[in-house]
């Protein structure tokens, strides 16, 4: 006991400080990627690429519109692979020496969002005859990247003065997001800090953390879970299969998603997203049970 204490005592604290402070992440960690819509002379070899539909276009009448889904993005990197060998391929057709890639894999991991249309970027284009863009037309912006942790200050001062209990419920995952959500428990995220811990039983808990993309043997066991779960309840999908089915998408076996099971109140991007990004979408949904309490148990 005692040499447990000494050998504590020489560690001293391992708890991050996020969100108060940003994470520190390594050079290689790979988050979402960003996109120039000024500078993406041609979307067509990213949405080829991409193995989940995340980026796909639709032309009409000399038009071109491009939607980025980051709720069925799994950071793979395919995208940025791809429009930098065909920004190299237009730089030596215009024998420019400018070779500007559109997509850049950055670290954001801070996606979470309460609307589902918040993780989805447009852009229109006009068209030349080719098929490349010959002029932006117009863009969203998308989620917004502000500073870590500003988005959740208030939800975290309101986090204190009450305990969370969560469910969490495999929906069919490949237990990637679950090796994510078990480090939330861990000295280094310890996430009871915040008064917020895991229960066995959806009587117990105010929050539904629910990963995979809703096997159709795991549809029923899901609504029961739910219809267990006292009012008001909140739901968070996390991962790109438990926002719209990821990798899998919509088939014989997957529903492709849990809001076409259950409502869903936050989803949080990633495959798998990290504790962090966990941790933002589990306090964001903390501020709507405060904001909205009577919604969030709609059906």
């Amino acid at each position: 006991m005692f040499k447990i204490l000494q050998k504590t005592f020489k560690v001293g604290v391992a708890t991050a400080d996020y969100p108060g402070i940003a994470p520190q992440l390594a050079e290689q960690f790979r988050g979402c990627p960003e996109f120039d819509f000024d500078a993406w002379s041609d979307a067509r070899p990213a949405a080829e690429a991409c193995p989940t539909g995340a980026i796909a276009f639709r032309d009409r009448d000399g038009v071109r519109l491009v939607t980025v889904d980051y709720g069925r993005c799994i950071f793979c990197g395919e995208c940025e692979a791809a429009s930098a060998a065909s920004a190299v391929q237009a730089s030596a057709v215009q024998a420019s020496a400018t070779q500007i890639n559109p997509v850049r894999m950055s670290q954001n991991f801070e996606l979470a969002a309460a609307d589902r249309r918040d993780l989805v970027l447009t852009a229109e284009y006009t068209l030349h005859p080719d098929g490349r863009h010959a002029e932006l037309k117009s863009a969203t912006s998308g989620p917004s990247a502000e500073e870590p942790g500003k988005r959740i200050e208030a939800a975290i001062h309101n986090l204190l003065g009450r305990s969370l209990s969560i469910r969490q419920v495999d929906a069919g995952s490949c237990n990637g997001c679950e090796q994510e959500i078990v480090a939330l428990n861990n000295p280094v995220h310890d996430i009871e800090r915040f008064g917020i811990h895991f229960v066995a039983s959806p009587r117990h808990a105010d929050m539904l953390l629910v990963t995979g993309p809703v096997t159709r043997n795991m549809e029923l066991a899901l609504r029961k879970t739910w219809a267990a779960t006292p009012d008001p309840k909140v739901v968070v999908a996390v991962g790109a299969c438990g926002i719209s089915g990821g990798i899998f998408g919509t088939n014989y076996a997957s529903l492709g998603g849990v809001d076409a099971v259950i409502p869903v109140d936050v989803y949080v991007p990633g495959c798998p997203p990290r504790p962090e990004a966990l941790l933002y979408g589990i306090l964001l949904a903390l501020g709507q049970v405060r904001q909205r309490p009577g919604s969030l148990s709609r059906r």
